[in-house]
């Protein structure tokens, strides 16, 4: 009978050490960093987000893990400026957003906006743009992505000088998603 007790008691223990193993090597795998850089154009949208305030729209390319991309994301800010002690400028902060990141492989990731912000620096003619989103899962790779504070952040210049109304954008996106696929085919991002 004790011999039955031992042999249980180490196949116990193999069985956690494997399942250990096994959620710390799915955790590594599943983590994936999001360091992209993008450029792209700003304009006017007649979306409504149901903020009663004007929306805008962006249309961005770029690349970067977990691979190129385009990404279209539409926001509303506040109907006036808020004071800030960061801006330098004109401070509105960003009421509602959502947006669409689809990658080279046909995959899609939904986000939708938690925070952010625009300073507006009429000295300069730019704007510095923060968008932060909550992951909200997609397509292929990306079905069961999930993930919070992915950063978009932009600076915006319009095109003719003195004329806001269509803008080009440069920037960045930051954060971390989990949940994404590896090992997809070219067709992974169809439903």
């Amino acid at each position: 009978m004790k011999q039955k007790s031992s042999s249980t008691s180490v196949a116990m223990k193999h069985l956690a050490t494997a399942a250990l193993m096994l959620s710390l090597g799915v955790a590594g795998i599943d983590a994936q960093p999001l360091n992209m850089t993008l450029s792209g154009t700003a304009a006017p949208s007649t979306i409504n987000l149901g903020t009663g305030t004007p929306t805008s729209e962006y249309r961005l390319e770029g690349n970067g893990a977990p691979g190129s991309f385009t990404l279209r994301v539409v926001s509303a800010g506040a109907a006036s400026p808020q004071p800030s002690s960061t801006c330098l400028g004109i401070y509105i902060p960003v009421l509602a957003g959502e947006g669409v990141f689809r990658f080279q492989d046909g995959s899609l990731l939904k986000v939708n906006l938690t925070a952010g912000s625009d300073c507006i620096n009429l000295a300069v003619g730019e704007a510095h743009c923060i968008r932060i989103f909550q992951v909200l899962g997609g397509t292929g790779r990306f079905k069961n992505a999930s993930g919070n504070d992915v950063t978009l952040t932009m600076t915006l210049a319009p095109v003719v000088p003195g004329k806001p109304v269509f803008f080009t954008v440069v920037g960045a996106i930051t954060g971390t998603i989990s949940g994404v696929g590896v090992g997809q085919d070219s067709q992974g991002g169809q439903p």
